[in-house]
């Protein structure tokens, strides 16, 4: 469903008896935080990628590295959602877990694990280049299973396909095409930029040896495993976002509902660290390590996965999953200023794209919405059963649980 049926989707007493224009300003105002949440989410993913390449160019086992991380982020977000959610969150049922697991295995667990093998089977530069395929991937999913309804044919919809293709070639762009320093010394850093790729892993961290004989046995090289690796980490993610959105309508507690997520994808990347480690040294941190794995739980998983889940009810998975391009337009600019990474001319041609293709869609949701909130159809949401209603007391106005997607 495109903005028009999210916002269809809110429940009606959240407007009680407001205006149009008042309407309007409600939705503005949550809009407009979720896009500044989503501009710090990447932000955050950007200083994640610079504090690994400076701290972690020693060498650590990934999948340890992934464990401790989700164990942080699982120790902060059970007890927040608990508390912070105790008078909005609905029962649990057996179907809902298995949406929480599925959430858990798709975006949290098989993400980072698709990543790591096709890093080790690839390159950083490589698995770069295959992150802008995330949006593509989310924009087409949410068509196909009609989470979201793009009509090509209509004005709109050729500016919403026409601003992800910008943003995404601009993502393109800054991997693929270096160009002049403009900002630095050339040479100073090999990666051009790219704080991911220069950070070096120990080759140990990925269960490449236990995967790599059974697929060669069909004919792929190694390099063919990585590619299709990184493939399924865009797409898993993609997936993610998806699935999210119909499972948000039915359980809106979205602090809650990443803990939950969270539970199932920690206790899957336990067991593959239990099995793809070889020996109790694997596990042991230094200093530096130990500050990374608290970035890396506190920012870079709780506080941003949260955020991604709430903007998802506003913005819906197709905006959301846009941002991601911005993340090495990110990465370059923190790189610049903590590190001394020159930036070049194909970073900043690419950004100009990103910041465009955003615009775009963006200023397409925004005219969607104003026609539907100045208007009547609100009276009538689309996808909210009146038993699914949430509770919602007088006056209680949270960011979490204010707003029903």
């Amino acid at each position: 469903m495109g903005e028009t049926t999210m916002l269809q989707r809110w429940s009606s007493s959240v407007w009680g008896g407001m205006s149009g224009s008042g309407r309007m300003r409600l939705w503005e105002n949550k809009a407009w935080l979720a896009h500044a949440g989503m501009a710090f989410v990447q932000l955050a993913y950007g200083g994640y990628h610079v504090l690994t390449k400076s701290v972690l160019n020693v060498g650590m086992n990934q999948i340890v590295f992934c464990v401790y991380r989700d164990l942080v982020a699982l120790a902060i977000l059970v007890p927040v959602a608990f508390f912070r959610e105790r008078r909005v969150r609905r029962t649990v049922t057996p179907q809902l877990l298995s949406s929480f697991a599925l959430l858990g295995f798709t975006g949290i667990f098989g993400n980072q694990l698709l990543f790591l093998l096709g890093l080790s089977f690839t390159n950083a530069s490589y698995a770069a280049a295959f992150q802008p395929a995330i949006p593509v991937f989310t924009f087409l999913l949410a068509a196909i299973v009609g989470v979201e309804v793009f009509n090509v044919f209509t004005k709109d919809g050729m500016v919403k396909v026409l601003g992800t293709a910008v943003c995404v070639f601009g993502a393109v762009l800054m991997v693929f095409y270096q160009g002049p320093s403009l900002i630095g010394l050339a040479g100073t850093n090999a990666t051009g930029g790219n704080a991911l790729a220069g950070t070096s892993w120990s080759s140990s961290s990925y269960p490449a040896q236990r995967i790599t004989p059974s697929m060669l046995n069909f004919g792929l090289g190694t390099w063919n495993i990585g590619v299709l690796c990184l493939i399924g980490n865009c797409f898993l993610m993609g997936a993610y976002l998806v699935i999210q959105a119909p499972v948000l309508v039915k359980y809106p507690a979205s602090l809650s509902l990443t803990a939950y997520s969270y539970s199932f994808a920690t206790i899957f990347m336990v067991l593959t660290g239990v099995f793809a480690t070889n020996g109790l040294h694997e596990w042991a941190l230094t200093g530096t390590e130990i500050v990374a794995i608290l970035y890396a739980g506190i920012i870079a998983s709780c506080l941003n996965y949260a955020i991604m889940t709430w903007a998802n009810k506003i913005l819906g998975p197709s905006l959301v999953a846009l941002y991601n391009p911005l993340q090495p337009a990110c990465s370059t600019i923190l790189s610049t200023i903590f590190l001394g990474t020159p930036i070049y001319l194909g970073s900043v041609i690419g950004g100009v794209f990103i910041i465009a293709g955003l615009y775009l869609v963006t200023w397409v949701r925004y005219k969607e919405a104003q026609r539907l909130l100045m208007g009547s159809s609100y009276l009538s949401p689309l996808l909210l059963e009146a038993d699914d209603a949430p509770d919602h007391k007088a006056g209680e106005s949270s960011l979490d649980g204010s707003i029903d997607p």
